[in-house]
């Protein structure tokens, strides 16, 4: 193994670690890294089982294959010990956190102490080095901004930490030198150790940011440098952790300046749809609210505290399911109308709300109005968020921020439970689905327990996102199973096609002897697939069928003199390269020599103008009335016409989008574009377990469509893209 890799720097500073207690907040987040690396780590290993078995069965021969083989059969015995080992690895790191960069930054101060040690490096660890440096380069250049701001936060929790020299047990030199250590006891060799490289790096290392973000709100809630952010440039390089006191003045101010800057859009998407209102009361006729004195204003607090008093939107019967039956509207002005019949007004005025605070009360109504008709949400979604007009009623007099602030909690958790649920599909068994209970738990919460803290939301949409990105995690990895197993299966299906329709073409205008024959369908075909397999690498595709047409051409009878010379020349290469063929993918061993025995044979005959050689069967394809090929070709045009505008929207998805598809008997389901796999023209959708549900090309997508049974679902922010359709729908109005 690599001596270079900084493995022993890491054991030295475990042995050498002391027992210094660890503080709360590290070792909250060392658990959940742990935990979650752990989830990770498994998902690589799946991912090396697949790579090795899949490479063993396309080896060139036995030994090939019995290497893969033991290679599996190696990490299988040792894999839980591995996977052990690196999360006792890991949870270290937080014990005794290296300084940052230090295991990189020695490996490579001890490569370049002397030209000749590289002489020293064996090419197999110079290859493993040379992919961990790689790892990392990307791996920082990815997440840059988050390891910089855990970074920061580190260093201010560890005592050891100093401005110089600041600490991060997650970065990622840290790491992939904890497994590189921990893969030690794996007898295998080179090409199998950098499967495990790739995997762990495809599985683990790219998927660190949800762990690197988590780690930081971890830090944040324990209030260290909770208004740090990251706005630096990709490659930007920071020089320093925590930087001076100006350079952080300078971060806050940006991002305060940002945070200002989204607050002031919100802000003026309220404010237009407060003077489009005004307009729809001044055409009405309808005099400003202050000016009438046989009006009493209610305040805020007021109303607030009737509101409070209103009953939650809960089913009739306690222990009935809140997303039964259909969404509901509640008309809210008459329910404010309602509590204002309560007030005791002074000599005989009327209670009314100031214009704001009834323009804030129909924007709720008009808010729940687009969720009830919005054909994104899943229908048990939809129901379950209607249950909170009252609730949000109450959020929007207390806090007027609901809609000027797009990071305000309730708002938030809303477009939450929406971007979550738009893969729910009619079929899904409600009982058994943990997203369901979840969101049908956070509803019920909301229902019983919110008394005007606006913190419930904030503290719910936390435990949300927490269990979203755990649910993710584990589709994700699911998902990547899938597309892969998916892309794998579709280029062999497109391989054996290929394959199979070339010999077909080639073997029809021929007579050929059946020996040859017999070679060419149940021998060379499986080179030629294999070829196909590999072509984008070993670029023999070709050759394989040059050699299905030189075989041909050799068995056809040669009257000229240069023919014949040509024969003499290409037969004993030919001969070769099908033996070579059919060794590698193991033809039968025992019928080998006899059947190319019979094929020299059969070419020598031919050579001498034997009658057994292959001729041109003229056997033309009968023609088709003119005018029923002209029917087809315009029935061709017209449906490529009248698709096409579909087409054009089936080409416009992008991975990761939601759609829905209507069967027949009018059952639906919804799923996710996972994968476009251009070979075969194909689109993989996968449900929100990450499985696969379904398979189409983009003709069949764009006729479902045309048909009205595929209907791409739109993932924007529900809360945003409410207040757009709710002031569209008020510029028509008041035009």
């Amino acid at each position: 193994m690599n001596k270079q890799s900084g493995i022993h720097y890491l054991r030295e500073h475990r042995e050498a670690a002391s027992s210094k207690p660890v503080p709360a907040e590290v070792s909250r987040i060392r658990e959940t890294v742990v935990a979650g690396l752990g989830d990770l780590l498994q998902g690589a290993f799946d991912a090396v089982d697949d790579s090795l078995f899949e490479l063993a069965n396309n080896a060139r021969s036995n030994n090939e294959q019995n290497r893969y083989f033991e290679a599996m059969r190696e990490i299988r015995i040792k894999r839980k010990g591995v996977e052990r080992h690196f999360q006792n690895a890991v949870a270290q790191l937080f014990a005794t956190p290296p300084h940052a960069g230090k295991l990189h930054d020695e490996s490579q101060s001890q490569q370049a102490a002397s030209a000749d040690s590289l002489s020293l490096v064996g090419n197999d660890d110079l290859e493993e080095q040379v992919a961990l440096n790689a790892m990392i380069t990307k791996a920082k250049a990815h997440f840059q901004g988050p390891l910089l701001q855990l970074q920061t936060r580190f260093s201010q929790v560890c005592p050891e930490a100093t401005e110089e020299s600041p600490v991060n047990p997650m970065a990622p030199e840290h790491l992939c030198s904890a497994f590189t250590e921990s893969i030690q006891v794996l007898e295998i060799q080179i090409r199998e150790r950098l499967i495990l490289l790739k995997q762990f790096d495809r599985y683990v290392v790219s998927n660190l940011g949800m762990l690197l973000d988590e780690a930081n709100r971890i830090l944040i809630q324990a209030g260290v440098i909770p208004n740090f952010r990251y706005h630096g440039k990709t490659g930007q390089q920071h020089a320093g952790s925590s930087g001076s006191a100006s350079e952080q003045a300078g971060q806050e101010t940006q991002t305060h300046s940002r945070t200002e800057r989204v607050a002031a859009d919100s802000s003026a998407v309220l404010e237009q749809i407060h003077q489009l209102l005004a307009l729809q009361r001044a055409n009405a006729g309808i005099p400003p609210r202050m000016s009438d004195p046989n009006v009493q204003i209610v305040g805020d607090r007021e109303l607030l505290n009737l509101l409070s008093a209103l009953p939650t939107a809960t089913p009739s019967n306690p222990g009935q399911n809140l997303s039964e039956g259909e969404p509901v509207a509640i008309d809210l002005s008459a329910v404010v109308e309602q509590v204002l019949a309560q007030v005791d007004t002074r000599e005989g005025k009327k209670p009314a709300l100031d214009e704001m605070d009834e323009d804030l009360i129909n924007l709720v109504s008009m808010l729940f109005e687009f969720i009830l008709d919005d054909y994104n949400l899943s229908p048990p979604v939809q129901v379950l968020i209607s249950r909170l007009q009252i609730p949000i009623l109450k959020v929007v007099i207390k806090d007027k921020s609901f809609f000027s602030k797009s990071t305000h909690p309730a708002r938030r958790l809303l477009n939450s439970l929406a971007r979550a649920g738009i893969g729910w599909s009619k079929s899904d068994d409600k009982g058994r689905d943990k997203l369901y209970e979840k969101i049908h738990s956070i509803v019920q919460r909301i229902l019983e327990e919110f008394d005007g803290d606006i913190s419930l939301f904030e503290t719910l949409n936390a435990d949300f996102e927490q269990f979203l990105a755990k649910e993710n995690r584990k589709a994700s990895l699911v998902e990547q199973r899938t597309r892969e197993s998916e892309r794998g299966r579709i280029k062999s299906q497109k391989a054996q096609e290929t394959v199979d329709r070339i010999l077909r073409e080639k073997l029809q205008r021929y007579r050929l002897p059946e020996t040859v024959h017999s070679i060419l369908t149940n021998g060379w075909s499986r080179v030629m697939f294999l070829a196909y397999l590999r072509d984008d690498v070993e670029h023999r595709w070709q050759e394989t069928v040059k050699v299905v047409d030189d075989l041909i051409w050799c068995l056809h009878p040669h009257q000229e003199d240069a023919e014949r010379d040509q024969w003499v020349r290409v037969v004993p290469g030919l001969l070769k390269t099908l033996r070579a063929g059919l060794e590698e993918v193991s033809y039968n061993a025992s019928r080998l020599d006899d059947m190319m025995g019979s094929l020299k044979h059969e070419l020598a005959e031919a050579f001498r103008n034997s009658q057994s050689g292959g001729e041109i069967q003229e056997e033309p394809a009968p023609a088709e009335p003119p005018e029923a090929e002209e029917t087809t070709s315009d029935t061709s045009q017209t449906e490529d016409a009248a698709i096409a505008e579909y087409v054009a929207q089936i080409d416009a998805m992008e991975i990761g989008g939601w759609v829905e598809f209507r069967l027949v008997n009018g059952a639906s389901f919804r799923c996710k574009l996972s994968a476009i796999i251009d070979e075969a023209d194909s689109f993989v959708f996968v449900n929100r377990m990450g499985l696969k549900v379904i398979e189409k090309t983009r003709v069949e997508l764009a006729h479902e469509m045309r048909r009205g049974r595929l209907t791409l679902l739109e993932q924007g922010a529900l809360i945003d893209r409410a207040l757009d359709a709710v002031v569209g729908s008020l510029r028509s109005k008041t035009a």
